[in-house]
């Protein structure tokens, strides 16, 4: 069956137009509420948001869509994406819904959804609600009176996150540590600084003020230089930045270095290794990943399984067979002992919690991963036409398969009209060319 409103991270565009509209809304919210009502008791729906103004209007509409089949909403207001995830196991929701879209500028928004387990929903859970979304079979007229569902407004939702986040680490101290965290003005920002904070740690916040409009306006996980320059400037330990919903972080080390998903991965890999904690010695990349990881996890006895690219398709790979490390490079990174989805202040932690159990820096702990050159190059597109289906630009990337020693990777983005090509090999100059040379025939053919 093909989507019409899902995509690789739940639905997304830009707030106010389809299907990012109040009327659709209205239509999702009833469509859920009826897949998630399963037997007589008095179902719950649990929704939070990041701080884009629009989130407002697509939580009233939600709410009501939700509430008129008779089943009670949860309102927990801004907060991460992995703590949405979290509450809706701690409250006992039937479901949980957060009105995000991530990093994307605050024009868009988007919704995703969780089942009671924590996890994101199945591909056929999605596509069971777009049918009840476009079938017109919901009724609501049969519920009346009491039978009509209430929203709650829950107001102890931050703290019951804060502790679940430093009980990831067992509320080890981070004392010593001075660390320059900023939030996007998103969806952490009044979380994150509070938790390292209770932990001990010294902390300097950047981005913590929202305005509905600002979330990852150069600033964030899509702008690691923010937080390098006040790492620099006041010879901090690490700097963290987070995504607007929180459930990404890329770091700098005290030298200034950017460390990516990759490099994270590789520090955490490493030390579940030697503690003998990580599960057949196993973690979960996707085909972004820097081929030194897997290099590097061999070398010391371990291995990489590629998922699909998208961090629930990580997810899917690691509940397969019980793996407690996976994640991109972009980020999103995903300790399944702690939590089950991916989650930029916990994987923040655990580098945090090595750095103080080792006594070592984070630019030391980083020197394991030697990467490969590796090139992103992001294109603009009015539509989304398979590769192969464009003479020029199919034949463009054949002949840079044939010269290229090392990986090549082309796909469009699951959340944006966007064509990603990633080049990787040992030759920096020779990648950047092929990776230009495919882009412009990119460009030709679909260009915006």
């Amino acid at each position: 069956m093909q989507r019409k409103l899902f995509d690789t991270d739940g639905i997304r565009g830009v707030a106010n137009q389809y299907p990012i509209d109040p009327e659709t809304m209205v239509k999702i919210g009833k469509a859920a509420a009826h897949v998630f009502k399963n037997s007589k008791k008095r179902h719950i729906i649990l929704i939070g948001k990041d701080t884009r103004i629009s989130g407002y209007v697509i939580e009233s509409a939600l709410t009501s869509g939700i509430c008129s089949l008779g089943v009670d909403v949860l309102l927990v207001g801004p907060m991460p994406t992995p703590a949405i995830a979290h509450l809706t196991k701690s409250f006992a929701a039937d479901a949980g819904i957060v009105i995000s879209a991530s990093h994307n500028p605050a024009e868009d928004n988007g919704i995703k959804f969780f089942s009671s387990d924590g996890f994101k929903l199945s591909d056929n859970k999605e596509l069971e609600i777009e049918k009840y979304v476009f079938s017109k079979k919901v009724n609501t007229e049969q519920i009346k009176g009491e039978l009509i569902g209430k929203a709650f407004r829950i107001n102890d939702a931050r703290g019951r996150y804060i502790e679940f986040a430093k009980n990831s680490i067992k509320n080890n101290s981070l004392s010593g540590l001075k660390v320059i965290v900023d939030c996007a003005n998103g969806a952490t920002y009044h979380i994150a600084a509070k938790i390292f904070k209770e932990l001990g740690a010294e902390v300097t916040v950047l981005n913590n003020k929202p305005n509905g409009l600002n979330i990852n306006l150069n600033c964030g996980a899509l702008h690691p230089e923010v937080v390098r320059e006040a790492v620099l400037k006041e010879k901090a330990d690490i700097g963290i930045s987070l995504d607007g919903d929180g459930d990404r972080v890329i770091m700098a080390d005290e030298k200034g270095n950017i460390i990516d998903g990759d490099s994270i991965m590789a520090i955490c890999g490493l030390h579940l290794l030697k503690k003998n904690k990580l599960k057949d010695n196993t973690i979960v990349a996707t085909g972004y990943s820097n081929l030194a990881l897997d290099e590097l996890m061999k070398k010391n006895g371990g291995k990489v399984i590629r998922a699909q690219n998208g961090d629930r398709y990580v997810i899917d790979e690691m509940r397969k067979n019980s793996y407690v490390l996976g994640g991109e490079q972009s980020g999103h990174i995903i300790f399944m002992n702690q939590t089950t989805t991916g989650d930029g202040i916990i994987a923040a932690l655990q580098v945090l919690n090595i750095m103080k159990k080792t006594g070592k820096p984070l630019s030391e702990l980083a020197k394991c991963l030697k990467k490969y050159p590796q090139v992103l190059v992001n294109i603009n597109v009015k539509k989304k036409i398979l590769f192969e289906e464009m003479e020029e630009v199919n034949e463009e990337i054949k002949k840079a398969e044939k010269e290229l020693k090392g990986r090549l990777l082309i796909r469009y983005s699951g959340t944006q009209n966007i064509a990603r090509i990633m080049v990787e090999g040992k030759d920096k100059n020779k990648i950047n060319k092929l990776a230009n040379k495919i882009a412009e025939k990119i460009k030709k053919e679909i260009g915006v």
